[in-house]
């Protein structure tokens, strides 16, 4: 016992030990005997498929009709296809004739409409625009005449491009710097740079994917905004990128910006040395602390559209 009072911190810290040393080694016991369990399971399952796979294909027997069970899944997988394809709602083209077949009489009338539309709307919402905004026609807003292959692509995407306006007019931000598309004409050669996207569509088995570049200023609860927008579309829009800088590090006029394309940051100077920092400043005297200093923020996004080929 005087060993026991003499060493009473080294008795303590040893009983300690023991009782950790045999609750780690209950709990291993227990995760190896859960992953034991686990692997009996998977390799019955495993040996069961196999069973299957070698058997030959029935249609049933008294107790299992496979046909049905077939036809039961065709038509859950038919509905989840359906429910999915209300996400996939196809964009209306501009002009919409029911057909690719748009005429360039059609086509002029219906873009200087359109563009006078969205410049209302956005001065309805306070959104500010580069000044006599084409958004991204720039080049099909002077001509009469157009060329024929590319009509009914210029007429899909100025309706694309019209709800993608009204995604951010909606979400009222401060100002839409441009949206950039990809080349569909040979109307577009003579269009200003800063109207397209250096990108392509894609196709595959299911849907071809027609990439816009959006830019614009807002606060955060904005861009908040601008992506629920997107996300509770019922057409198909997916954000494939997202950049988001203080807007002070561009201080670019609005007329810059409707004829500066977009580019990446350039890679930052010489770094200078920090400055001297000297005694803080004494706390202030009354008044409520800042919380939160909000900054206004320049935006670039990367948005595909999704638009479903025809069924078959």
């Amino acid at each position: 016992m005087a060993w026991i009072k003499r060493n009473l911190f080294f008795v303590v810290g040893g009983i300690l030990a023991i009782g950790l040393l045999g609750a780690a080694g209950f709990y291993n016991y227990k995760g190896w005997n859960h992953n034991a369990t686990a692997v009996d399971r998977l390799t019955e399952k495993y040996n069961t498929l196999l069973d299957l796979t070698k058997k030959p294909i029935l249609p049933g027997d008294e107790k299992t009709d496979n046909i049905k069970a077939a036809k039961e899944q065709e038509a859950r997988l038919r509905d989840w296809i359906r429910q999915a394809g209300d996400c996939f709602q196809p964009i209306a083209p501009i002009p919409n004739t029911g057909t690719n077949a748009v005429s360039s009489e059609a086509f002029a009338a219906a873009l200087r409409r359109t563009i006078v539309q969205l410049q209302n709307e956005a001065d309805t919402a306070s959104v500010t625009l580069p000044p006599r905004y084409g958004f991204a026609f720039e080049a099909q807003r002077v001509l009469v005449r157009f060329d024929p292959d590319g009509l009914g692509m210029l007429a899909q995407q100025l309706g694309e491009v019209k709800t993608i306006s009204e995604i951010l007019f909606a979400a009222r931000v401060n100002s839409m710097d441009g949206i950039q598309r990809v080349r569909v004409s040979s109307d577009d050669v003579s269009g200003p740079q800063a109207d397209y996207f250096e990108g392509t569509s894609e196709t595959n088995n299911l849907a071809v994917l027609t990439p816009y570049l959006i830019t614009f200023r807002s606060f955060s609860p904005e861009v908040a905004e601008v992506l629920a927008g997107f996300a509770s579309s019922p057409h198909g829009f997916i954000v494939k990128s997202i950049i988001v800088q203080p807007a002070g590090a561009f201080a670019v006029s609005p007329t810059d910006a409707a004829v500066t394309p977009y580019a990446p940051t350039p890679p930052p100077g010489p770094v200078m040395p920090p400055p001297t920092i000297g005694a803080p400043p004494p706390p202030s005297k009354g008044g409520l602390q800042t919380v939160l200093n909000e900054q206004l923020l320049r935006v670039t996004l990367v948005v595909d559209i999704v638009k479903l080929l025809p069924k078959n």
